[in-house]
């Protein structure tokens, strides 16, 4: 299916209620902060309501007619998941809270009996915290190091710092981003997987704003663990995936236990029921697990390689406009081909926060702040940035009501 940007929001933004908001003095809703989390089409809203009107049951174990369809629709989420992203094996495929719950559930249940004293962590300095913090705890408790790869100038990653890490012959794991939530900088995962494969050591991808964004093949990636969230990708809040190889998940201790994840318990023992429930504790979130399925329904309609080319266009649209506004600053790679529907940029010595308070007034929603990426700040020497980004409703003329608004900040600070 081809599709030119303009017939792609085109055909999209009837479905999104919410674009027709106003806010701010009746102004129209220009909404840019999708890497936050994007806005839901009718069809999902619909799904969640059907489910609650007309279905709404626990899971599994129970023979009532309630209870079947709604364990028919959940399980028919995780077989399109799996068909979605190219995953032979559906047992691999973990419903979790979201890609912060997955990382940390591989932290805990692999990280704390397969690395040890003396042993390597490597990540980056562009992940967002949920893929900083658990290895600080991992590390601390265990006595492993924790090693940064760090970023050049454009913002991509200084990739010869990994050859150093793992010629150590100590690096039991590397984590890092498929696509900075900062940057947008799209990391060569697959020249990292194959650097990690010939050392042996374990490679976890964090996908949150890759899956949304980009066609993902994760049966052809050979990493070892892959994570997102349904919230990025027009799905709802609250549910996320982790995907591992089974060899791995069969080994791992239960993150969470209690009901659903147990075959027996007796007094003084208990025995693992199979994957994926062994990962899936308690009653899980039917209800937004059944109408993800409906956001997966969309972007397969759509198509990646139309969502991914969409947002090409736009990135180059927005870099050649912003690159014109007196002050500004704009961060990452600058190419539309290496770089993701983000775009953080600053004024100098314009507070953010004062930024986006002048483009909210104009009714444009763009994210200011540290983005739970410090480290990244750090390195970037800023306390915040803002942030811009796209998705499949955006369009070239809201990308001209931000210019609109960035030209008015310059104009307010005299700059």
């Amino acid at each position: 299916m081809q599709s030119t940007t303009h017939s792609l929001d085109t055909r999209c933004r009837p479905d999104f209620p919410v674009l027709e908001r106003r806010v701010r003095d009746d102004k129209i809703l220009v909404y840019l902060d999708n890497a936050a989390t994007t806005q839901k089409p009718i069809q999902v809203i619909d799904a969640i309501t059907d489910y609650y009107k007309n279905h709404n049951s626990n899971i599994h174990r129970a023979v009532h007619a309630l209870a079947e369809e709604s364990t028919e629709a959940f399980e028919v989420t995780r077989d399109k998941i799996a068909k979605f992203l190219n995953i032979a094996n559906k047992e691999e495929v973990i419903f979790v809270r979201g890609t912060t719950e997955a990382i940390n559930l591989v932290a805990y249940a692999w990280g704390r009996d397969n690395v040890k004293k003396g042993d390597i962590v490597v990540t980056t300095e562009y992940e967002h915290h949920s893929n900083i913090v658990p290895w600080q705890l991992l590390t601390q408790e265990t006595g492993a190091e924790l090693k940064y790869i760090d970023i050049d100038d454009n913002g991509e990653l200084i990739i010869e710092q990994l050859d150093e890490y793992l010629a150590t012959g100590r690096v039991k794991l590397v984590a890092c981003s498929h696509v900075s939530n900062v940057l947008g900088t799209i990391t060569d995962v697959n020249g990292i997987i194959s650097k990690c494969k010939k050392a042996g050591a374990k490679i976890l991808i964090d996908g949150a704003q890759a899956v949304p964004h980009m066609k993902v093949d994760i049966g052809n990636l050979g990493c070892d663990f892959y994570a997102f969230s349904a919230h990025k990708m027009l799905g709802p809040t609250g549910v996320g995936v982790l995907w591992a190889r089974k060899e791995l998940l069969e080994k791992m201790r239960p993150f969470q236990s209690g009901g659903d994840m147990i075959r027996e318990v007796h007094k003084y023992e208990t025995t693992w029921n199979d994957l994926p429930y062994k990962f899936e504790a308690g009653t899980p979130n039917v209800a937004d697990v059944i109408c993800f399925s409906a956001a997966i329904d969309y972007l397969v309609k759509i198509g990646m390689d139309n969502v991914r080319n969409h947002e090409i266009e736009l990135i180059k649209y927005a870099l050649e406009k912003m690159s014109k506004v007196k002050g500004i600053v704009i961060y990452g790679p600058k190419d539309p081909n290496k770089q993701g529907g983000v775009i953080s940029f600053n004024f100098k010595d314009v507070h953010p926060h004062d930024v986006a308070t002048i483009v909210d007034k104009n009714g444009i929603a763009i994210r200011s702040g540290h983005h739970c990426a410090q480290v990244l700040m750090e390195k970037l020497n800023v306390a915040a940035t803002n942030r811009a980004s796209f998705y499949i409703y955006t369009t070239k003329q809201e990308i001209d009501a931000l210019i609109d608004s960035l030209e008015e900040v310059a104009k307010v600070f005299k700059l």
